[in-house]
């Protein structure tokens, strides 16, 4: 591959994407990577976000129901606009609560109907082994008996194999993100999905690494349920509102944590004391939809059906491919190694960098207008997000990492005292 400035300033040239890029609020004086972690603002979320602020003050109450769209269906119909992009039907999707909250309701519902082991793995995020701990105490099931953990090998990755391996007739519920979220390796959804059911569990998955940046199928795959959130690569504002996914098979359950937001909408004000779940997704909505955390979403979601997900993940694999083969024509020499699987199959929207120095490097790379992140022990986590990223940044951004650690005076970057001593 052709690494000089000039080929990726040819790729960008003819990148279809390339347009959407003036949508965003880049910085010329910066390199924005952490799209993994928060996505940048766009017109489109500012112009809804307004809206929603317009119609506040012009309607008030009438709202609920004169806005366009509408408050009252406002979940469902952000929902059904998400469907698309997880490979799902649009009842079977819905806007609500954050990603915790969901996972606690959904982890409670399964395991109401079927108590037992749960199957995670060591390198989740820390929130889904918390709400899943919870869920199992509230059962009276102590987590050191019914929390399974799949070890990782190596301390970035997970094999397959093992996830298989952990799987028994035991097993109530297999639950498993789609990307890692420190190393970026992409998890078989379909695969895990098929040995969960071999075993007679439910399957589910936090899928907040991948929405927005790769194709899902989740009813074919006939996944259970998954959660996600929508401030990473969907672009929808810091703890902007999330989303969740419920096979229709599972329709008529009784969420864990039900609220009124998830009754039946043809009654729900009809205010009576037993809960009617709705027979959509929606039932697992709780409390009412904020209105001003969700208005972002609608905007962001104007950009991707302006294009396909299938492109924007062809875009995301070559944007990720050129940063690996940067790294390794520039990089490898000064400590850094590549963490991430390297196979497009196994690999999400981000790269993971690692270096014995990769907390000070993450520093002195903000330090030069390089927006990265540190993920212990020993990762830089690099994200050039396909809808406002280019080939260019790349190749900046692996400039910089390779001046961090060479140039003398910030091989003395010290970040107790915030910069270069």
């Amino acid at each position: 591959m052709d690494t000089s400035l000039s080929a990726a300033r040819e790729r960008d040239a003819a990148d279809e994407l390339t347009h959407l890029r003036e949508r965003f609020h880049t910085r010329e004086d910066e390199f924005y990577m952490d799209g993994n972690s928060l996505g940048l603002a766009s017109t489109d979320a500012e112009r809804t976000l307004s809206r929603a602020v317009d119609d506040w003050r012009d309607l008030a109450i009438r709202g609920w129901t004169d806005a366009d769209p509408d408050w009252f269906h406002y979940g469902e119909q952000l929902g059904a606009r998400l469907a698309p992009l997880v490979g799902a039907t649009p009842e079977e999707v819905v806007v609500a609560n954050s990603t915790t909250v969901n996972i606690h309701t959904l982890i409670g519902t399964f395991l109401a109907d079927n108590p037992g082991t749960v199957v995670v793995n060591d390198l989740d995020f820390p929130t889904d082994h918390y709400a899943i701990q919870s869920q199992l105490r509230l059962r009276g099931l102590d987590p050191d008996d019914h929390l399974r953990v799949v070890e990782s090998r190596d301390g970035r990755t997970i094999d397959e194999a093992d996830i298989k391996a952990a799987v028994d007739d035991d097993t109530a519920i297999v639950f498993m993100p789609s990307v890692l979220y420190r190393s970026g390796q992409l998890l078989d959804i379909e695969r895990i999905t098929q040995t969960a059911h071999d075993h007679g569990a439910f399957a589910g998955f936090d899928l907040a690494h991948s929405v927005g940046a790769l194709p899902h199928d989740l009813a074919a795959w006939d996944v259970d349920f998954a959660v996600w959130c929508t401030y990473k690569y969907l672009n929808a504002g810091p703890g902007a509102i999330a989303g969740l996914y419920v096979n229709k098979k599972h329709f008529g359950k009784t969420p864990a944590l039900a609220g009124w937001w998830g009754h039946d909408k043809a009654t729900q004000f009809e205010m009576r004391h037993d809960f009617t779940p709705a027979d959509t997704a929606g039932a697992w909505q709780i409390g009412t939809i904020p209105i001003l955390s969700a208005a972002p979403l609608s905007g962001a979601l104007d950009i991707f059906e302006e294009t396909s997900i299938e492109a924007i993940r062809e875009k995301s694999l070559a944007l990720t491919d050129y940063l690996v083969a940067l790294a390794d024509a520039e990089l490898s020499d000064c400590g850094y190694a590549v963490g991430t699987p390297r196979d497009h199959a196994q690999r999400g929207g981000h790269i993971a960098l690692e270096h014995d120095e990769a907390y000070r490097i993450s520093l002195a790379l903000k330090a030069r207008g390089v927006i990265v992140d540190f993920r212990p022990p020993n990762v830089v986590r690099v994200c050039p997000a396909p809808l406002y990223s280019t080939f260019e940044d790349v190749w900046h951004v692996c400039s910089h990492l390779r001046t961090v650690v060479t140039d003398e005076a910030y091989a003395q970057f010290d970040p107790r005292q915030g910069g270069v001593t």
